[in-house]
């Protein structure tokens, strides 16, 4: 499986030539995907989730299935989306998705708490949206977030610690300059080593397979 970096939050995952999109959201450029089986979005954020991602990609495949939380639903009311929970499994094509928390990160006390669900594909590859919880199973990949108003380096050094996987790369990065992304990558480092795992440094469009 192919696991493709796109701007900020998103990401493109291929296996058997049919892929899976994560989180088109409006920080990123057009989302192509020849193979598509399915959506996942974590949560309602607009960061996550685009309309016209979202329209671009059912023209180009109608009816494929879009997976969120229930937050996703009320806020894309637009789109037919698959409601689904923390605990449940889904299969598309060749992609097992088994989702995992369900609450956003607290921001700030003042700003309410939305549904957020972390997805693990494969058994392999892990995506917490944006939050920090924890699968209960051993985690090959994980695409851990870098730069975020939820977000302490520190906060997400122990989560990569606690997860303890064989590799990481650096998503959620668009709110960071040149040199936060720098300090965020080598912080990610860091945990991942601790655990005798290696970091990725993705930019736009690279991939790692897993």
């Amino acid at each position: 499986m192919r696991v493709t970096k796109r701007e900020h939050a998103c990401m493109i995952l291929d296996d058997e030539g049919q892929q899976l999109v994560i989180d088109p959201g409006n920080q990123s450029g057009a989302v192509t995907a020849p193979g598509l089986v399915a959506i996942v979005i974590t949560h309602e954020h607009a960061d996550h989730w685009d309309a016209e991602h979202l329209e671009a990609l059912r023209a180009a495949h109608p009816g494929v299935p879009i997976y969120g939380p229930e937050g996703v639903a009320q806020a894309a009311e637009g789109f037919d989306v698959s409601v689904v929970h923390a605990g449940e499994r889904v299969t598309a094509g060749p992609f097992r998705l088994r989702f995992f928390g369900g609450e956003h990160a607290v921001i700030h006390r003042s700003i309410p708490v939305v549904d957020n669900l972390g997805v693990l594909v494969n058994e392999r590859f892990y995506y917490p949206g944006d939050s920090y919880a924890v699968p209960d199973v051993p985690v090959a990949l994980l695409a851990a977030p870098a730069g975020a108003p939820w977000l302490k380096i520190g906060d997400v050094m122990d989560f990569v610690v606690e997860v303890a996987p064989r590799a990481t790369f650096a998503v959620h990065d668009a709110p960071l300059s040149e040199m936060g992304l720098g300090m965020a990558h080598a912080r990610i480092e860091g945990a991942v080593s601790h655990g005798g795992g290696e970091h990725h440094r993705l930019g736009v469009g690279d991939s790692v397979e897993v």
